[in-house]
């Protein structure tokens, strides 16, 4: 399998995903606080398909 660099818009919504993620541990914000985990999972696996598929 060749991994591939996710472009730079994948790579910067699953950053800003697993920030909005981990901040949602500590401060109450709606809705994302409920569901902080799958927020860090969506994250994870937005930038893993980035890395496995090419020009995503």
């Amino acid at each position: 399998m060749k991994l591939s660099a996710p472009k730079k818009f994948t790579f910067c919504l699953a950053v800003v995903l697993l920030i909005v993620g981990v901040v949602a541990h500590f401060v109450a914000i709606p809705f994302v606080s409920a569901y902080q985990y799958w927020v860090v999972v969506a994250s994870s696996v937005i930038l893993a398909l980035g890395c496995y598929m090419k020009g995503f």
